[in-house]
């Protein structure tokens, strides 16, 4: 199956909590950093999600958020360190294409955005993601 979705990264499940509706599901990327998706009860029992099972952690473009520095006191709990790879901007917005520890991820962000953060290649930068924001899929 393709997708529309760019950012996918491999890991493995280490955990799952379930709770009466939503689970949440603590994916080891294949570059060692830990990630969070929160998703329903049901899909996590339809996946058969159990610690060991190999993902696919699924995140669009437009979910991903991008600071220069790690930040504290914030709900989002997916905060991954990297490196800007390419910037290519538009009238309105800004395609940031960010190295991470083991694959790659696309932000799409605000122009004024991009340039308020100075981003160019080689900035380092932290992709924030909220769990909500993160799909699953068995690989």
């Amino acid at each position: 199956m393709s997708l529309s979705i760019r950012n996918q990264l491999p890991g493995t499940v280490t955990a799952v909590t379930t709770g009466e509706a939503m689970a949440t599901v603590t994916v080891r990327l294949s570059g060692g950093q830990d990630l969070t998706a929160a998703i329903t009860r049901d899909a996590a029992e339809d996946l058969r999600l159990a610690p060991g099972t190999a993902m696919r952690a699924l995140m669009k473009s437009t979910e991903v958020s991008l600071a220069t520095a790690p930040v504290e006191g914030l709900s989002i709990r997916n905060q991954l360190p990297g490196t800007v790879a390419d910037l290519a901007t538009g009238e309105a917005m800004a395609s940031v294409r960010v190295t991470v520890e083991g694959g790659e991820l696309t932000a799409a962000i605000t122009r004024d955005a991009a340039e308020d953060l100075a981003l160019s290649p080689g900035t380092p930068v932290v992709a924030l993601i909220k769990a909500t924001e993160v799909s699953l899929a068995t690989a």
